[in-house]
């Protein structure tokens, strides 16, 4: 017995508190392996799901491998590509990260499931001519390649924190394995043109049009003496061209499978709906504006509701029509299985679209954040009108880019749109400053100082522009590669 009653308990708390601060560390360090046992689970049940679905057919062991593989593609999607959505909202305070990731799976899984696309390209949009790879189970080893591949570099990308196009890793991804199989003649050159000069339309376009919106609310709102009148003035006129927008945007790109309505009469559709919903908000901003200091902080109040109902309309828009293009080869390997023919174009399954609503909504709850803050946070400072005047002109650019003709990537579009809102900041804080130096006859902020200031991460921007543009060779090499390795396992 101890000869100072208490000293045991004090002992025992001691060596406690160790016991907790053990369990602290493991619980820190097994958090990241939770999402990727998830994430394998998963993928695990989409090969088994396969395999009762087609286990008693003739050669089912492709299927069942590849809709493993794009159970895997669909949650890199859901980890990279919806970030561009959800991250201004995010990073604009305007929606919690758990609230942006329940609203981003449920709008992404119905986009996908209630207007996903019908029907795909056998090759992913005319990449490859069919006629130049005749042997079924070649076409079969290509499709699986290419599927594999812009998973593998989506995966790597969303690892070093870039948003990356999934379109232009599955298109990559065809065109190296095409390659592979039949020779560079076999690629259509003029379709890779256009995608290459979408490397450059799509974020200068998605940044010039954010640059003017941002352009006009300041010059309109923010910069005027009385800013709660001039916002009930322009806020309901802003929300109508939000709406508009997005309703034209939907019927062009997300609604295929509804009804298909040609560019004019999509215009027309969405005028009528901006032009109901500028009547609609006029009186909700003006009741939700009394009381409201005149300061910028009240605005933030205003635009705070349009811009999470814009980044729910990116979702769906995305889910309709970008998941398609994502399990194109993981389609196009069912079909060519079935019918021993990949010509044309073929219809997706109904599973393969489940499997892609939920991979996409698995990868966003288990990775998405990464990114999600990157957008949002890590690029240029954002707050509900930056974030706003981004996802304004994501489907705004889209609109512009199919009436020239021209694909674009709504990837590049919407971190186009972040850039283009931090550089013409850091461009009207520039004038702003000279003009304050001439009127007060004061010295200019040193040139050093200068930089120090700048509103946009540099180092964020080099990495995610050399990510694009390696995007397409990088997932063609590795499919290539992987195309070779499986013709000569296999």
């Amino acid at each position: 017995m101890t000869d100072q009653p208490g000293k045991e308990w004090t002992t025992l708390d001691k060596d406690l508190n160790r016991i907790s601060q053990v369990e602290h560390a493991t619980i820190y360090i097994s958090r990241p392996l939770v999402g990727l046992g998830v994430a394998l689970a998963f993928i695990i049940v989409a090969g088994l799901a396969a395999a009762v679905l087609f286990g008693g057919q003739s050669g089912s062991a492709p299927v069942v491998a590849a809709a493993a593989l794009g159970a895997y593609m669909a949650l890199n999607i859901g980890a990279n590509d919806v970030a561009n959505n959800m991250g201004p909202a995010v990073g604009a305070n305007a929606l919690t990260m758990g609230g942006a990731i329940v609203i981003a799976a449920l709008c992404e899984s119905a986009g996908a499931l209630l207007a996903g696309g019908d029907v795909v390209s056998t090759i992913s949009k005319g990449i490859i001519d069919p006629a130049a790879v005749a042997d079924t189970r070649v076409f079969i080893w290509a499709m699986m390649a290419a599927l594999l591949s812009s998973a593998l570099w989506v995966n790597l990308a969303t690892w070093i924190g870039a948003p990356v196009s999934t379109t232009h890793s599955v298109v990559g991804g065809v065109m190296g394995a095409g390659i592979a199989a039949a020779g560079f003649a076999s690629v259509n050159w003029g379709s890779m043109g256009t995608i290459a000069l979408s490397w450059v339309v799509s974020p200068l376009l998605g940044g010039i049009i954010a640059a003017g919106f941002l352009w006009f609310i300041k010059a309109r709102i923010i910069y005027q003496a009385d800013k709660i009148a001039a916002a009930r003035r322009w806020v309901p006129v802003l929300i109508g061209i939000m709406m508009g927008t997005f309703t034209t945007y939907l019927a062009v790109k997300g609604l295929n499978r509804i009804l298909t309505v040609d560019l004019s009469l999509a215009a027309l559709i969405g005028l009528g709906v901006g032009a109901v919903c500028y009547i609609g908000s006029a009186p909700l901003v003006r009741r939700q504006s009394r009381g409201l200091e005149n300061r910028n902080r009240s605005l933030k109040a205003l635009f705070g509701l349009p811009l999470v109902i814009s980044a729910a309309l990116l979702s769906f828009a995305h889910g309709a029509n970008d998941v398609a293009n994502a399990v194109g080869p993981l389609a196009a390997i069912v079909h060519a299985n079935a019918y021993g023919s990949f010509a044309g174009s073929v219809t997706i399954p109904h599973w393969v679209m489940v499997l892609g609503a939920f991979g996409i909504s698995f990868g966003l709850i288990l990775f998405g954040p990464k990114l999600i803050r990157m957008v949002g946070s890590q690029i240029t400072k954002l707050n509900p009108m930056r974030a706003f005047c981004v996802a304004l002109s994501a489907a705004v650019t889209v609109i512009v880019a199919s009436w020239l003709g021209l694909p674009v990537s709504s990837t590049h579009i919407a971190v186009g749109g972040v850039f283009g809102v931090g550089f013409f900041r850091e461009w009207y804080h520039e004038k702003r400053l000279d003009e304050t130096a001439r009127s007060k006859k004061v010295k200019r902020i040193a040139a050093e100082e200068r930089q120090r200031r700048k509103l946009v991460r540099r180092s964020h921007f080099m990495t995610i522009v050399a990510a694009w543009v390696i995007t397409v060779p990088a997932a063609a090499l590795m499919s290539a590669a992987l195309f070779w390795l499986l013709s000569h396992l296999l």
